[in-house]
């Protein structure tokens, strides 16, 4: 990148060559650590043992190992994010850098305002009516007056 600072420059510099040589593959979790998807490579072990991380579509362990060209799609915190390896890292690198170790394919995050907020009431506002209790069943779809399973209005 010819607009890139020379202290990304030296930082991107040293980072590969810390990391592995030509040829040399990296762990998935240690990988999605070192660029940042993660904060902690614990996190991100759990993450890969738990399913969220796809290599090239298929599910992976841990220590699988990464190579230049993969797709890694990681689902966190509601969110997927589909990266594809540009560069092999094995250390934790700044943000500057570690955006430079991947191109993001990652679908827009949801705007906040989005998400609908859980059923939350005030707090004090004390136990909810039967009108209360009825609408939420209702919202929730669980029975009620005319709902399947629920109780049927008299002939």
């Amino acid at each position: 990148m010819a607009s890139e600072d020379p202290k990304t420059a030296a930082a991107v510099a040293a980072a590969e060559a810390a990391g592995p040589q030509a040829g040399e593959t990296v762990r998935t979790d240690s990988w999605i650590w070192s660029v940042r998807l993660l904060k902690t490579r614990s996190l991100a072990s759990t993450a890969c043992r738990g399913g969220h991380v796809r290599v090239n579509g298929e599910r992976v362990k841990p220590a699988h190992s990464l190579r230049v060209g993969d797709e890694v799609r990681l689902r966190h915190e509601g969110r997927e994010r589909v990266v594809v390896v540009k560069r092999l890292i094995r250390k934790r690198v700044g943000a500057p850098v570690a955006v430079q170790c991947y191109v993001d394919n990652s679908p827009p995050p949801p705007p906040r305002d989005a998400v609908a907020p859980a059923g939350v009431r005030d707090r004090g506002a004390g136990r909810p009516t039967k009108r209360d209790r009825r609408e939420l069943e209702r919202l929730r779809g669980l029975g009620g007056p005319g709902a399947p399973g629920g109780t049927a209005p008299r002939p």
